[in-house]
């Protein structure tokens, strides 16, 4: 009945009595694995979960599957109606798995790696260093480092103890969370050519703090290089990208981009680049917010091109 009532992305895991219920949705937006532990049988969000826990991570819950776990066995497993196609979210290989996970039997570090070597390739640049913005987009520097031979440097230092800012709702308080999340290290940049590879652009605030930054620093030059193409569409299923007004890459080119936030030049990755990246077909891959063409019927966007029209 919850197939058919709840459209988007969702994983849900449910503790009925002594039963625990966990599905996922029909298109399988949202990660979910099946494991075990200390004998048992668990749920989680990411393989990585259950590995920290001693457990093992045997594979992930289909599409649109609803398993029945009861005293530590696997007793039910079937198939919500409807469904057939796939439309996986690109952003969990990009930036919101952690880089030891394995999403649908893909390695999000050799994906990101693989990212990082795509975009030397698409949009290669004369530096001194590559220097990822930490931590997620440190597998695709590497990746760029290796295939462009330029070397890599960890030039800026982060604070552990400072919240991941792309999920702080509040715009003044991520720029100001970003000054005490990053410190370079001048010795490194003073003087250096550098090329600043970040795993997405959303909103911008972040990168534009971060390039300043590395500038006051002394780099003499930075070319910043994005792991995912423009982000130029809302989200719908689960990620704060509500208004294309506060996505960077809106209606504006990478020239425009990289003015906005003060870099000398910015290069994304492509779609193609991406779907290779990931070794994914494209059809099982939801890129809503990089195309504006969604898996599912989004009442919000047709009222949007609705008006649109009739404004027209």
């Amino acid at each position: 009945r919850a197939s058919t009532e709840l459209v988007g992305g969702y994983s849900v895991v449910l503790l009925v009595g002594a039963r625990v219920i966990a599905f996922r949705d029909p298109l399988g937006m949202r990660p979910l694995v099946f494991g075990t532990i200390e004998g048992g049988v668990a749920v989680a969000s990411e393989s990585v979960a259950l590995e920290l826990m001693g457990g093992t991570a045997i594979r992930d819950v289909e599409p649109g599957e609803v398993l029945v776990l009861e005293r530590g066995e696997l007793v039910r497993s079937s198939k919500m109606p409807g469904g057939g196609g796939r439309a996986h979210c690109m952003f969990e290989w990009v930036y919101f798995s952690r880089p030891d996970s394995v999403v649908e039997g893909r390695s999000v570090y050799d994906a990101r790696h693989r990212i990082g070597v795509r975009l030397a390739t698409e949009s290669p640049a004369s530096a001194d260093l590559v220097v990822p913005v930490p931590d997620s987009a440190r597998p695709q520097a590497l990746g760029f480092a290796e295939r462009s031979g330029i070397p890599y440097a960890e030039a800026l230092i982060k604070n552990r103890f400072v919240e991941r800012t792309f999920i702080i709702p509040d715009q003044k308080r991520r720029e100001l969370e970003v000054r005490v999340k990053l410190h370079p290290v001048p010795g490194l940049l003073r003087g250096k050519r550098v090329v600043l590879v970040d795993d997405s652009i959303v909103r911008g605030t972040t990168l534009r703090e971060i390039v300043q930054m590395v500038r006051r620093a002394g780099a003499t030059r930075i070319d910043v290089r994005v792991g995912c193409p423009p982000i130029v569409a809302p989200c719908y299923f689960g990620i704060d990208m509500k208004e294309r007004k506060d996505l960077i890459a809106f209606e504006r080119s990478e020239a425009e981009v990289a003015a906005e936030i003060g870099a000398d030049s910015v290069h994304y990755l492509t779609i193609a680049g991406l779907v290779d990246a990931i070794e994914k077909p494209k059809e099982d891959l939801c890129l809503g917010c990089l195309t504006g063409r969604y898996p599912v019927d989004v009442p919000e966007e047709r009222r949007r091109l609705q008006k649109s029209l009739a404004e027209f």
